[in-house]
């Protein structure tokens, strides 16, 4: 599946920030195409942590990363995008390049079953800590489910609070007034103190 629109511009952004032996993170792994773009982004010395709440989600993304011979640089976790920082190791914290979170539900999975304001903005939360200098953050979100657009909005006010702290706002789409498309959010992290 070649991804287009919003999440083949998420996969442009965070490209640019990866390179061969990088640590890498999809915080709602659901299908595992994304998972697969950061596999194959880091090659074989690379490292991707996945993490989503859904059994078979996990099992449909290790499935497709198992088929394109990539099953070998990923760990798959049971557990939602707000136990990051519980879930990796330590030794991650400042290291990884790039996370991803595709918000929204499973497609082909329970509709019922959807990311939610709190638990994404503690996720935003760890991921921010985990981000090396120079790492991204891409939120790809859909306003256009039950929730959705509640949920887009916090991330957007969540990401324009976090300027003081090194997280700059790369790049924002919003759709048009009253559109309900997919929003892309690309956060980077700034120079450590210091830094040039």
């Amino acid at each position: 599946m070649i991804p287009r629109g919003t999440v083949a511009r998420s996969h442009e952004a965070v490209r640019a920030c990866l390179f061969p032996g990088a640590l890498a993170v999809d915080a709602t792994v659901g299908n595992g195409h994304d998972t697969l773009f950061l596999a194959r982004a880091v090659g074989s010395g690379g490292r991707v942590e996945g993490l989503d709440i859904q059994a078979s989600a996990l099992t449909a993304a290790r499935e497709r990363l198992e088929q394109a011979g990539a099953l070998d640089r990923v760990r798959l976790h049971q557990g939602g995008h707000e136990a990051l920082l519980r879930i990796l190791p330590e030794a991650a914290r400042g290291r990884v390049r790039a996370v991803m979170f595709n918000l929204g539900y499973l497609p082909g999975g329970d509709k019922g079953v959807v990311t939610r304001p709190d638990s994404t903005l503690a996720g935003l939360e760890a991921a921010a800590g985990l981000l090396a200098p120079g790492g991204r953050i891409a939120v790809v979100g859909y306003p256009g489910h039950p929730g959705g657009a509640e949920e887009c909005e916090a991330v957007s006010e969540w990401a324009r609070k976090r300027r003081p702290d090194g997280l700059l706002v790369r790049h924002q789409e919003e759709p048009e007034s009253g559109h309900c498309g997919p929003r892309l959010l690309v956060l980077e992290r700034g120079p450590v103190s210091g830094e040039d």
